[in-house]
């Protein structure tokens, strides 16, 4: 049975903890570490908050991914899951499929993501980072959300999966309109959702007839060679590689430059670095700020298909239960100093990414990503500051993602 919870319990999911949830989730990993709660979508939900207890349910086979299996009716209304994916019918992707369906389409996808494949894109990520920064290095000053860390990541993955340069404005303007409207009306994120899903099954038509070397490309191969892949999936796959892979990639570069920025110290030791050509310290500075303030704040949804016990605490058939990453990775009984950025800290096996099969399959790209975006930033604008007070700064509302709004800076401008 759960311990009594205290009645100091601190309020989740508001505003204020949303600037800043540490305190709760410290509070929650001492006094209720599988917390059973009511999320702002209605939906009662059981939290994970210590990493052991993480760490094994992330990997447990008795947790399925697919929405079906809740108990409830909220996977029916769109309460479960992202928003939209549902009316769009693009749910079967990674996200929300368990062993065998899931293994077969990782496998097709993994392709894409290996290291030579990923080394092989740094150069144009390299090109997309610097054309950014040249935009607006005259100005000396910048929203690094809006005008760095959110189209990055777009640009990046839309030439990962093979989308035509003179389209990609439009998945920049259906991404923006997903993360805008993260906690609030969700219309405009499932019209979003629809003009992805309209497009992306334009663009496989388009490209059976003009195959290339990327990834839609490679997703119509393998299901003309027999791996079975429905059109529908491939559309799916597209888009929760998109949706995926750049709101991670967001996070990860605007939490961690903001993390940097409030720790002179750290950033100081990051900049001498990277100037002195050194890549250690920005590789494990990378994975510290993943672990310090990630990007996914919680893992996406899980349901019990079998009765099972998780840190003590029973979990019935059908129940939600959502991992804290952000909370098991400044657990201190696995991190020592948990609430301290350390850049050069070794010892860091963190969720950042999850853990098991699901472990987040681009993973690979999302580090280069962000290791040339940091690296690039302090090299080029070395008197980086930030040009706001930190508690004005607002966070997106939303459950499973953690990231700024905006992040406003000024630097010393030049050509």
């Amino acid at each position: 049975m759960p311990e009594p919870v205290e009645s100091t319990q601190p309020e989740l999911f508001t505003w204020e903890f949303a600037a800043d949830p540490y305190p709760a989730y410290a509070w929650l990993r001492e006094h209720a570490p599988v917390h059973r709660t009511t999320l702002p979508s209605g939906v009662d939900a059981w939290l994970v908050t210590r990493y052991a207890d993480a760490r094994q349910a992330l990997a447990d086979g008795r947790l399925s991914k697919n929405p079906a299996h809740h108990s409830g009716q909220a996977h029916r209304s769109g309460r479960v899951g992202i928003p939209g994916e549902r009316q769009a019918d693009l749910m079967t992707h990674l996200l929300n499929i368990d062993p065998p369906d899931h293994t077969r389409l990782r496998r097709l996808v993994s392709k894409a993501f290996t290291p030579r494949r990923v080394a092989e894109f740094e150069p144009r990520v390299q090109h997309l980072t610097d054309r950014l920064i040249d935009d607006f290095a005259a100005r000396g000053s910048a929203d690094l959300i809006h005008e760095f860390a959110f189209p990055l990541p777009i640009y990046a993955i839309c030439d990962l999966l093979g989308v035509p340069p003179e389209d990609q404005d439009d998945f920049r303007d259906w991404a923006g309109m997903m993360i805008r409207h993260g906690r609030g009306p969700r219309g405009g994120v499932a019209r979003a959702v629809k003009k992805m899903r309209s497009y992306l099954l334009e663009l496989i038509h388009r490209k059976r007839a003009d195959l290339g070397d990327d990834l839609i490309s490679g997703l119509i191969r393998a299901s003309d060679h027999g791996e079975h892949l429905t059109e529908n999936e491939a559309a799916a796959m597209a888009f929760i590689l998109l949706f995926a892979g750049f709101e991670t990639t967001v996070n990860l570069i605007g939490n961690g430059l903001y993390a940097l920025l409030r720790n002179p110290a750290q950033r100081t030791l990051l900049q001498d670095s990277v100037a002195r050509g050194e890549r250690e310290l920005l590789a494990t500075g990378v994975e510290e700020l993943l672990r310090y303030d990630g990007p996914v704040e919680l893992a996406t949804w899980r349901f019990a298909t079998r009765p099972l016990t998780i840190g003590g605490v029973d979990i019935p058939v059908g129940d939600p239960v959502l991992v804290v990453l952000a909370a098991a990775d400044r657990d201190p009984a696995r991190f020592a100093a948990e609430n301290t950025l350390d850049l050069a800290r070794k010892d860091n096996p963190h969720l950042g990414f999850g853990h098991g099969i699901h472990y987040c399959i681009g993973a690979p790209l999302a580090r280069l990503e962000g290791q040339l975006a940091i690296a690039t930033l302090l090299t080029r604008l070395p008197d980086l500051t930030l040009a706001a007070e930190p508690e004005s700064l607002r966070w997106r509302g939303g459950l499973i993602m953690r990231g700024l709004r905006e992040l406003p800076v000024a630097f010393s401008a030049h050509p």
